[in-house]
């Protein structure tokens, strides 16, 4: 079980914070259960809050009018969900739903803008994890817009390898489903890259773990997005 101190102290959004201003935003979070596959919010609710993950998994995902889905992102503890409308206090953008069963502490906007005049250093904390995600969304463009699936997956895997610190090898958060999903491709399309990137010693497969083979080769992939035929 994560505690919920815990994971606000250990959140982005929330670093540097005393033990009292910790305590303090306990007292305005609400403590939310997800099923698997529950909706937390729509694209054009109201943005009366926002979410920390406590435990599990939210994935962050637009869908077009013939119900194909993007996922934009797959948050995990510790990380904020939809604070995008905090100080706008406009609709949110886009859809989340429960990857897995989980926990999620609700902070309404309201209460926590008097929060931030109280303690400006959250302000400054939010500014800095608003522009690292607007970086990462730049970033995300630029590799479903110019870059070949196999350079989006090379992309993908050293982002993982270097979030989770181990370069040599990096253990898949999501489903392959979703990864196609994230990826901006078909189930079936990236099973055919992940075939030939391991015939080819990029990668090897062990179901969910991804053993980097040949990093410099990868990053190479990432760089120029194709495959060797």
């Amino acid at each position: 079980m994560h505690s919920s101190r815990a994971i606000l102290a250990a959140s982005p959004l929330f670093s540097g914070l005393s033990e009292e201003q910790l305590a303090q935003l306990e007292q305005i979070g609400r403590e939310i259960s997800a099923a698997r596959n529950q909706t937390i919010f729509l694209e054009g609710d109201a943005g009366a809050g926002f979410y920390i993950v406590v435990s599990g998994r939210v994935k962050v995902f637009k869908s077009s009018a013939d119900g194909k889905e993007q996922i934009l992102h797959i948050y995990g503890p510790g990380q904020p969900v939809g604070e995008v409308p905090v100080f706008a206090g406009q609709h949110f953008p886009a859809n989340a739903q429960a990857v897995e069963k989980s926990r999620l502490l609700f902070f309404p906007r309201q209460a926590f803008i008097d929060l931030i005049t109280a303690h400006p250093s959250l302000a400054l904390n939010m500014l800095a994890l608003l522009s690292m995600r607007l970086r990462q969304f730049t970033v995300q463009v630029e590799n479903l817009s110019l870059k070949e699936v196999p350079g989006r997956l090379a992309s993908y895997l050293i982002y993982l390898s270097q979030e989770q610190e181990c370069p040599g090898r990096v253990h898949l958060p999501i489903s392959k489903g979703q990864l196609a999903s994230l990826l901006g491709t078909i189930p079936e399309t990236l099973s055919r890259i992940f075939s030939r990137m391991s015939a080819q010693g990029y990668i090897e497969v062990q179901a969910a773990e991804i053993v980097l083979k040949d990093r410099t080769a990868l990053e190479e992939l990432a760089l120029n997005g194709r495959l060797i035929e």
